[in-house]
């Protein structure tokens, strides 16, 4: 699988099955900032085409979901982002535990568009 945005629709749709601005909405809710559809659209496309993603029609909606072989290819590339990231990932919480969470409050109500502290 290649890249983050891909990593993150899977991800996404392994939770539920989701409509592309659900899609849009959801990975803007985490980045501060949604991908277009000349963005996201492309890369639902090409999930379908490597059978890691489902498109079912009903009437005017379009709803994505994650097949069997998207799981297992999520599930490798969890893996390989805990091998590749996991000690960074580690660092930052060490550094977190120290400075208090605060820290985390802070960094995750700036991050957010609505500015708003997550629950």
């Amino acid at each position: 699988m290649r890249g983050m945005l891909s990593f993150q629709i899977l991800w996404l749709l392994s939770k539920r099955s989701m409509n592309g601005q659900q899609i849009c909405n959801e990975i803007g809710l985490r980045r501060g900032k949604a991908p277009t559809p000349g963005t996201i659209y492309p890369a639902l496309k090409e999930l379908r085409k490597r059978g890691l993603v489902r498109m079912r029609r009903s009437g005017r909606e379009t709803r994505y979901s994650l097949s069997e072989r998207g799981k297992e290819e999520l599930e490798k590339a969890c893996r390989y982002f805990i091998s590749a990231f996991g000690d960074i990932l580690h660092e930052y919480w060490e550094v977190l535990d120290k400075n208090g969470r605060t820290l985390v409050l802070r960094r995750d109500s700036e991050s957010r568009p609505d500015g708003r502290t997550p629950a």
